[in-house]
């Protein structure tokens, strides 16, 4: 930086960003038509006459970054495992607002154990715990990807 070079990832991802925001934003069509193609996108006619150069934005962004592909990678990456979870943790998640672990019924603090050990047998009470819902488009399951 000191020699006036951009940062890496100020040249790999903010220019990239930047350059195609400029060109939708002054409807440079050759430069829009190059950078459409070089990403393989299929952007539609209607978005691309549309009179709010962001409509066309839009298009171009959410089929070049879907959102909705980079939260699931994330939280797939970056939250930990359930195996790595400590019993102080499994306690809090169990209890809700001001109610304390030892208050709860004695067959919900028996799932504690089964909460830790994150059994995948037959006998073992499934959990399910919820945090967030995301909207996810129905070809991002893993079900619906072609193989």
């Amino acid at each position: 930086q000191s020699k006036g070079k951009k940062p890496l990832f100020v040249q790999l991802v903010l220019d990239n960003i930047w350059s195609l925001y400029e060109a939708v934003m002054k409807r440079d069509k050759d430069k829009i038509e190059k950078i459409v193609t070089s990403l393989g996108l299929r952007i539609g006619a209607r978005e691309s006459r549309h009179a709010d150069p962001k409509v066309h934005l839009n298009a171009i962004c959410s089929q070049w970054l879907p959102i909705s592909d980079a939260v699931l990678s994330m939280v797939c990456n970056k939250i930990p495992s359930p195996l790595d979870i400590t019993a102080e943790r499994v306690e809090k998640l169990m209890c809700v607002g001001a109610r304390t672990f030892d208050s709860l019924p004695p067959e919900t603090r028996e799932l504690k154990s089964a909460f830790l050990k994150c059994s995948s047998e037959g006998t073992a009470p499934v959990i399910v715990f919820v945090s967030k819902m995301f909207p996810v488009d129905a070809k991002a399951l893993p079900q619906n990807k072609p193989r």
